[in-house]
């Protein structure tokens, strides 16, 4: 089992979703979130006044699979969400140890589905 984050930018997210959507991945958790990475963020002038906006809105995708499903979500988010500019995002897969399913106490890959 593998936990697969994804930090997208926000206007991309109906297009990986409807990747994921069509690569018969849909479950996930869907976060908005702020962060900066080697775009390091950009200046705005308000009332003359200089203003640093280093952190930058994405959304946050998380996703768990089994192991047979981590390529084809990965494809799929990238698919979706690139754009071949800087920011597109990073995904990061994680080991997942346990899922237990809450209405039945299934546990392991059933859990996930």
């Amino acid at each position: 089992m593998k936990l697969i984050i994804a930090m997208i930018q926000p206007h991309k997210l109906p297009d990986v979703k409807k990747a994921l959507f069509d690569a018969d991945v849909h479950k996930m958790t869907v976060t908005n979130v702020l962060g900066c990475g080697q775009q390091k963020g950009y200046s705005e002038t308000y009332r003359g006044v200089v203003h640093e906006i280093n952190l930058l809105k994405k959304v946050r995708l998380e996703i768990a699979v089994n192991k047979e499903y981590v390529d084809v979500t990965t494809k799929a988010i990238i698919k979706g969400a690139r754009t071949g500019n800087i920011g597109d995002g990073k995904i990061f897969v994680l080991d997942l140890p346990e899922c237990i399913r809450i209405r039945t106490e299934e546990k392991g890959s059933t859990a996930i589905g």
